[in-house]
């Protein structure tokens, strides 16, 4: 009898993802998911809250990691100041 692994190709994929509000082009969200549509529609319609009063929001940036792990750190550092910097240097994005 073979044994079938636990972990199957796309199962448990996580994207880190940076949002644009099209309010104001100068305020950006950056956030982890493992779905981005679901996520940009909550982050659109869902309850008000840090992001609610700068809807609507369109995705800048969808980078996607093959484990939460390492989505978790790649998201803390773009949270971070150099890594606000970075995303500002090479993805538009300068507020978290």
């Amino acid at each position: 009898m073979r044994a079938i692994p636990w972990h199957m190709p796309g199962i448990g994929k996580r994207f880190v993802y940076v949002l644009r509000s099209d309010s104001d082009a100068d305020r950006h969200d950056v956030g982890m998911t493992s779905d981005v549509d679901k996520r940009l529609d909550w982050h659109n319609h869902g309850p008000r809250g840090h992001t609610g009063e700068h809807r609507p929001w369109s995705l800048a940036l969808v980078l996607q990691f093959p484990n939460e792990q390492t989505a978790v750190r790649f998201e803390k550092y773009l949270k971070s100041g150099s890594g606000r910097a970075f995303a500002k240097r090479h993805f538009g994005a300068d507020r978290s």
